[in-house]
């Protein structure tokens, strides 16, 4: 296999002629994402979906697990094929692909069982994402860190193909999810580039409203008493490390009866405080302990994900797991905090 890297500013020089070829006649692509699917793995999958369908081809979007409720409301959602429930169907249907697309995850095992499978298949690959340390998976890597998403990418990707006219409405709507997500409503990992993008699907059709409205103000009661139990009785301030952590144990999934994507966003509130730079959720799931850090400036909690805890992302959002308990995670959690003390006190 050819690995080919570029940045972003090279695509339409170095690979469009060939990308073109590829992308511009039908052909039978699968596109994956990751497991635990946030807005922007589903946004890029949906709006590269749509993308495609434009130009004849036969699209299945995959993921390993299933996605938050609040997404449904994307066009073509409900057609998204998830592994952990469709296992037979999955496997049939990848033996008959011949593109694979690999959006917003960049390693075969961010993908489980499945990954097995699909690196297995011949065909055609294509890698666009926006983690550090890429795997060399792909024919056509593009790989860029310094982008507030995949649905950033992405956008580039079509423009950069000179295909801007097909980021039609549909296309738009995905593509404003993922930005919107991953910078927490334009809160951060932002850069100029982010601002025009959204300009542009504006003006193009999006309903920037209406989207961020059925994406956040879609909370059902059990989702309001959680975060609330969260804030009064599981979380923990330590003034002298400018952090702070919230934890939830199996007892408090049970009594919350909580489910895949009930607990996303609630480590961002504890950045909310003035004088935080350091924020952790630390849940106790069946089989793991999951952490999800998140920091402000130049804290990097990818490179204490990646140190520590088997995990990795972005300098400011992270996320990892454990095999101890969640008593040990915690602990070895706060044990860490000494050795960084003087830098959580740099950040501004």
């Amino acid at each position: 296999m050819t690995v080919l890297r570029t940045c972003f500013s090279h695509l339409v020089m170095e690979f469009s002629s060939a990308l073109k070829e590829l992308l511009h006649f039908p052909q039978n692509v699968a596109i994956f994402s990751h497991r635990n699917p946030d807005g922007d793995a589903i946004g890029s999958s949906l709006a590269m979906l749509h993308y495609l369908e434009q130009y004849g081809h036969t699209v299945h979007v995959l993921f390993p697990s299933e996605y938050p409720e609040e997404f449904e409301f994307l066009p073509g959602a409900e057609d998204i094929l998830i592994w952990d429930i469709h296992t037979e169907e999955c496997k049939q249907l990848l033996k008959r692909k011949n593109v694979f697309i690999f959006l917003d995850f960049n390693a075969y095992n961010r993908i489980d069982k499945m990954g097995e499978l699909v690196r297995s298949l011949p065909g055609q690959r294509i890698l666009i994402d926006h983690h550090l340390y890429p795997e060399p998976m792909a024919d056509f890597m593009f790989s860029d860190s310094s982008a507030s998403s995949t649905c950033e990418l992405v956008y580039r990707f079509i423009s950069g193909l000179g295909d801007s006219q097909k980021i039609n409405p549909t296309v738009g709507v995905c593509i404003f999810t993922g930005l919107i997500t991953d910078t927490g409503s334009f809160r951060h990992a932002t850069n100029s580039s982010v601002y025009r993008i959204a300009a542009d699907l504006v003006d193009r059709g999006v309903d920037d409203t209406a989207v961020q409205d059925r994406i956040f103000n879609s909370q059902k009661e059990k989702h309001l008493r959680l975060l609330g139990h969260c804030l009064a009785n599981r979380m923990e301030y330590l003034p002298e490390f400018r952090t702070a952590l919230i934890w939830l144990s199996r007892k408090d999934y049970e009594q919350f009866e909580i489910q895949r994507g009930d607990t996303e966003g609630i480590v961002n509130y504890l950045l909310t405080m003035k004088d935080v730079r350091l924020a952790a959720f630390i849940h106790n799931q069946p089989t793991i302990v999951k952490l999800s850090l998140r920091s402000k400036g130049d804290l990097d909690v990818q490179e204490i994900c990646r140190t520590h805890f088997n995990g990795g992302g972005h300098k400011n959002a992270a996320g990892a797991y454990s095999h101890d308990s969640l008593k040990v995670t915690l602990q070895k959690f706060k044990d860490l905090l000494p050795q960084i003390k003087e830098t959580l006190w740099k950040v501004n």
